[in-house]
This record gives structure tokens, C-alpha cells and sequence, in this order.
């Protein structure tokens, strides 16, 4: 029986270090970049318009 597939990947992430607060503040925002961006195009908006809505 090979090991549970969820267990191996825990053990993963656990293995790895953990950011720092600064460097997931930093991950976070970039996340919330691309996903304003993404919202942005699927509105048609160009890039240099924007949403009084947003």
C-alpha cells in the first residue's frame, strides 16, 4: 500500500521555511494585483481606465 498522497504533501510544505511576514504581506498583494488585473480585462476596461465602481 503506497503512502496517502495528502500525508506526503503535508510533509512537503512542511519541510519548506516559511515566509516572513514582510514577504507574505508581499505575496498577498501581488496576488491581489493579478487578480484586480484579471477582473479589469474581463470588464474590457484598457489599462489605462478604471471602474468608479471598483
Amino acid at each position: 500500500m503506497s503512502p496517502d498522497k495528502n500525508l506526503i504533501n503535508t510533509v512537503k510544505d512542511l519541510e519548506k521555511t516559511a515566509p516572513t511576514s514582510h514577504e507574505a504581506n508581499q505575496m498577498e498583494q501581488e496576488q491581489m494585483d493579478k487578480r484586480k488585473e484579471m477582473l479589469r480585462r474581463d470588464k474590457g476596461y484598457k489599462a489605462n481606465e478604471q471602474s468608479s465602481y471598483e
